[in-house]
Order: C-alpha cells, then structure tokens, then sequence
C-alpha cells in the first residue's frame, strides 16, 4: 500500500453509540440492503413472464444474489467481520484487501471498523454480488429509486429552468461585473446555493428525512434562497466568487455526488457558469459503480439531460407539467445537450463506460480519503489540477475531504486537507449529514448543541468551505 496520511485525530466509528457511524449500521444499511431485495424481487417477479431465453438463467442468479444480500444483512446485524472481497474482474480489490489485513480481526468488525472504510466497503462488496453474474453485471440495483426521485422533484425542476432560461436572456446580466452586488453576483449566490441544497436528495438518508423537510429544502424561490444561507454555518462563496472573477475561459470541474435532482441543480450551475466571461468548460467526474445508493454513474449522466425531452418521463409526477413547463424543459435540455456535443460539459469518462471499469476515475470508489489524493492517485491530481476551480459536492465527499476524523469544529479547514491543502483550487459544497465537521467559527458548537442537537446530520444545516491553490 501507499504511504497514507496519518490523522492527528481518531476516525469515527459505531464504537461510538451516540454517533451517527452507529445509526448508519444498526437502521441505515439494513433497509438499503432490505431495498435491493425489493428491486431484485420485483426485476425477478417480471422475469417469469419473460419470453427471452436467459430469463431461467438470471432469475436463478437474481435469486443467488438475494441469497448472498441476506447473509450479508444476517452477518452485519450480529457483527461479523469484515472477509476479503472476491476477485470479480473489477478494479478497487486489492486496496481494500490490503488494508483489511492491516487489522486485527476484533478491528474487522462490522461494529468496530472506522466508519469511512466499512462504508465503503459495503458497496464494493454489493458491486462483487453483481459483477461476478452474468446477466446482472449491467445492472444499477438503485436506478429505479434514483429516476422515481428525479421524478417526484419536477416542481423545482421547472422552477429553476424557468429561472435560468430567464437569466440568461438578460442583457444587462454582465454589466458592472466588478462592483460589490453586481446582478451576475446575486445570480452567481441564487445558482449556487440551489446547488448546495440540490444534495438534500440523497437517497441513502431519505430513510431517516420526512418528505415535508425535502420539499422545503428543494425550495428554491429567492425568499427561501435567503432563509437557507441563514443555515451555512461558514460560508465562504464570497471567496469563490473573488476567485471566478479573475478568470477568462476557465475550467471549473465538479466531483459529482448524487444523481437525479441534485445533477440537474449541477448542471443549472454549471450552464449559469458557461455564461458568464469567465468560464468556458465544465468537467464532471462520475462514480465507476453504483455508490451510496444515489451517486451519479455515467449512464446517469446522459440520462438526466435525455428525461427533459421525454413527454412521458414525468406524466406520473405529482406535479405534472403543463405545455410551458415542457417547453422550458426543452429548452434547456436542448441547451445542455449544445454543451456536450461542443465539449462545455464533459464527462471525465466516455459516457457508455461499463461499470466497475478501471482507470483512474476508480479512486473515487476507493476507501481512500482525499488527503490521500497525492500519493495514491498522482494522474488524477494532475488532471484536477487543470482545473481552475473544483468542487466538490456532498457529505461524503466532504468527509472524505477531511478523513471523516473527530476534529474539533474550529480546525481549520485547510489543517484537515493534510497534503491535498493548497494543490488545487477546492470548494467543498456540503449539507451535514454526518459529525465530521471542521473550520467553523468559535461558539457555533454550542450554541446548535443547545437549539438543535441534530445538527450535525439533520441535513438542515450546511457549509461552504474553500481552499485556495498556494
């Protein structure tokens, strides 16, 4: 193995009963396992009324893969260890391998691994059930919940593409850009911050979120733009803005997080930036397995952009979508798809690339944090660092960021980067939803410790935190 970091703090873990590491797996993962057996269950179901001539074939291996899950859920529930991936064709074995075998078994455990590394872990080990099969290899266990999401957000979907397309056919947009309050700077704060709270979907916690709380923080009208910035509790997309402003054709590239609605609050910033002097490509960097049940893969990518154009994509929505509504869609779809074919938008990866692939797209679904980026991914720095901006979108991403470790809430932020401060331009853009939290004001703690103890994971409350390139 590489020569990693080492954290002056402690990672967290489900030793810790009060933390959400512990949440995660006694409720969070028995019900994300508990959902694949559901979606395997049904995709199986449909089978026996197949005609095509594998369905035998992939019902017994649907069926052995259901198997596997529910030993899996067994073992998690009673703390068994953590074995060996098996080799399955993919890549991303050996780095969790090896560091298994770093630790004692008492360490291996379901309830006592760091929980960075279990995490991961899981689904690497749900991508083998699937990779080693042969008619399921293809087959994204969490698509459906994904698209139904993307579905059920069509109100704010609308909302933002009419507030786009408005925007950006306002001459004056750009005029004054250098002063304080400039109408391309109250555009640049709306754009963002709906891209901060577009991650409020991510599915793996919409177990514990009440869909009245997800409706609210996919609110987007200025007025409850202006309440949630009220909520980050350190923001520092003034310095973001500073940075863009003295660009000329930059690159701005987003390390991607959840798929559906918080993709399309992606690229509503991404086409605002576009529009703007100062930047003129975009690149995305995608999952290379299903990930963290709502992650965006490339199919995801493509997908998004092609369900605007599809009348019947959102018949079913609780909104449905008047003839103006479907005309904005189309509009900005047709836009979106103008950047792809131009190379504005890009993916890293080709966008019909098979899941589990190798390259150095992988480390994203490694066990790695990010302060580890230098020595285990050397490429992939290199190519970040074209880059004049990169964002980073997420709670996982963040807590990879920082090594999900126990800092005290006023480290700094650049301090928990380790050897990752100062290589790029970075803003992490992340609604907390886990209790690694770092470069926060004096006084913040304990003030929300005594408001809203759940602050930490609530989803309510966000930061903005950048680090600039030395």
């Amino acid at each position: 193995m590489p020569d990693l970091h080492k954290l002056s703090v402690d990672r967290f873990s489900p030793r810790d009963k009060q933390s959400f590491a512990y949440t995660t797996v006694v409720k969070r993962w028995p019900v994300i396992i508990t959902s694949i057996v559901s979606t395997l269950s049904t995709e199986c179901h449909k089978l026996h009324s197949s005609t095509e001539p594998i369905a035998a074939a992939k019902i017994d291996e649907g069926k052995a893969i259901i198997a596997k899950l529910s030993q899996l859920k067994h073992q998690m529930g009673r703390n068994g260890v953590l074995e060996p991936i098996e080799r399955d064709g993919g890549g991303n074995i050996a780095c969790y391998n090896d560091e298994l075998a770093r630790y004692p078994e008492e360490d291996r455990r379901w309830f006592t691994m760091n929980w960075l590394f279990a995490e991961c872990y899981l689904y690497r080990l749900l991508r083998t059930y699937f990779a080693v099969t042969e008619h399921w290899r293809s087959f994204d266990p969490f698509f459906a919940s994904k698209a139904e999401t993307y579905r059920s957000s069509s109100g704010a979907i609308v909302h933002l593409a009419r507030a786009l397309n408005a925007l950006l056919a306002q001459p004056a947009l750009t005029d004054a850009l250098e002063a304080a309050g400039s109408p391309l700077e109250v555009a640049f704060l709306e754009m963002i911050q709906a891209d901060l709270w577009g991650n409020a979907t991510d599915l793996s916690l919409l177990v514990d979120l009440k869909y009245e709380d997800l409706q609210k923080l996919q609110a987007v009208g200025a007025k409850a733009q202006a309440e949630q910035a009220k909520l980050i509790l350190r923001n520092d997309l003034g310095e973001v803005w500073a940075l863009l402003k003295t660009l000329k054709g930059g690159r701005v590239d987003f390390v991607l997080d959840n798929a559906g609605f918080e993709l399309y609050t992606d690229f509503i910033l991404a086409d605002f930036l576009l529009s703007t002097p100062f930047v003129d490509s975009i690149i995305f960097h995608p999952k290379a397995i299903p990930w963290f049940v709502s992650d965006v893969l490339p199919f995801d990518f493509t997908w998004a952009i092609d369900s605007l154009l599809d009348a019947d994509f959102f018949s079913k929505a609780s909104t449905p979508l008047t003839g103006d509504d479907k005309a904005e869609l189309a509009a900005l779809a047709k836009r979106w798809k103008a950047h792809v074919e131009a190379g504005r938008f890009q993916l890293s990866v080709p966008t019909d690339k098979p899941l589990g692939a190798d390259g150095a797209h992988g480390f994203w679904t490694t066990q790695y944090a990010y302060q580890d980026l230098p020595a285990v991914a050397p490429e992939l720095l290199a190519e970040l660092q074209k880059a004049d901006l990169v964002i980073f979108k997420g709670d996982l991403n963040y807590r990879k960021l920082v090594g999900d470790a126990k800092w005290s809430v006023t480290t700094p932020f650049e301090e928990a980067l380790g050897p990752l401060a100062g290589k790029i331009n970075l803003v992490s853009l992340r609604t907390n939803k886990a209790d690694t939290i770092c470069g926060l004001p004096e006084g913040i703690e304990a003030k929300l410790d005594a408001e809203a103890p759940d602050w930490r994971v609530s989803g309510k409350y966000a930061i903005v935190s950048f680090c600039p390139r030395a």
